[in-house]
């Protein structure tokens, strides 16, 4: 079992940033680890991915060149870096672990482990 926290959210104007962090009770057994947002009334999207050997990241085309992903496997973290944020980024944002390689990183039922969230609320 593996459990991870997320932390970093709040609330900002839009052309602002925030860093999102998730902890992991254990890191490295892992194959990828995903950044997932929710906004109210809506599916849960991905919105990136870092496979942990590698560090290979691929990212939602929504974020790209504003979001940057990454980790720090000694600390058992990974980061969500978001720039020029804009209200369309509101939602809920959780990270999710998966033990296996397989399968599409934005898809959630690829994930077997899924942190609390953490709020980003982005105003105009």
């Amino acid at each position: 079992q593996v459990q991870l926290v997320e932390s970093g959210g709040g609330s900002v104007q839009a052309g602002g940033s925030l860093r999102l962090s998730c902890v992991a009770s254990t890191y490295t057994s892992n194959k990828r680890v995903g950044w997932f947002r929710q906004a109210p009334g809506k599916e849960r999207e991905g919105v990136a991915a870092i496979y942990i050997a590698s560090s290979t990241t691929a990212y939602a085309d929504s974020v790209k060149g504003r979001f940057t992903i990454s980790q720090d496997v000694a600390e058992k973290t990974a980061y969500l870096q978001m720039n020029s944020l804009k209200p369309e980024d509101t939602g809920s944002y959780f990270c999710a672990a998966s033990w296996a390689y397989g399968g599409w990183w934005y898809a959630a039922d690829e994930y077997e482990y899924w942190g609390q969230g953490t709020q980003v609320t982005v105003s105009s």
